[in-house]
C-alpha cells in the first residue's frame, strides 16, 4: 500500500518518524455535509529511510499490503461474522428470540476484543512497518 507521509523527525541514521493522514469513508467534502466535527488526524509511525528524507519533506511511504488487509479482516470481517454465527447456531439450538440476539451481541464483542488484542500485540512487535520510497 502506498501513501503519501510527512517526514516530521529523524529518529537515527536509517529511520524517520512520518505523519500518514488517516483516511476516512466520508471523503472530507464539509460543505457538502454539514460538517461532522471530524478533522483529518495523522497516525505517526516509524519508517526506514533509505533515500535520507528530512523532516518537513512530503514523501511516499510504502507498507506491507498483506498486513494491512490481515489488520482490515480481522477489524471490519471477524466481528460481523461472529455476529452472524452466534446469531444462526443460537436459532439452530433455541426458538427463543432473546437469546439468539444475546449470543449475536457476544459473538460480536468477542470479534471486537479480538481486534483489541491483535492491535496491542501488533504495537508491542512495532506496528506496521513503512518504508520511505520517494519524495513527493
Amino acid at each position: 500500500m502506498t501513501q503519501i507521509a510527512t517526514v516530521e523527525r529523524i529518529l537515527d541514521e536509517n529511520h524517520a518518524e512520518i505523519s500518514v493522514p488517516r483516511k476516512s469513508a466520508c471523503g472530507h467534502d464539509c460543505e457538502e455535509c454539514a460538517g461532522c466535527g471530524v478533522t483529518g488526524a495523522a497516525v505517526h509511525a516509524r519508517a526506514l529511510n533509505p533515500i535520507g528524507a528530512r523532516p518537513g519533506q512530503k514523501v511516499v511511504v510504502q507498507s506491507d499490503t498483506g498486513k494491512m488487509l490481515h489488520i482490515v479482516v480481522l477489524v471490519y470481517l471477524i466481528p460481523v461474522l461472529l455476529f452472524f454465527v452466534g446469531y444462526f447456531v443460537t436459532m439452530a439450538v433455541t426458538a427463543n428470540v432473546v437469546v439468539q440476539y444475546v449470543t449475536a451481541g457476544i459473538g460480536f464483542a468477542a470479534g471486537i476484543l479480538l481486534a483489541v488484542f491483535y492491535d496491542r500485540r501488533l504495537r508491542t512487535q512495532g506496528g506496521l512497518s513503512f518504508q520511505i520510497v520517494r519524495l513527493f
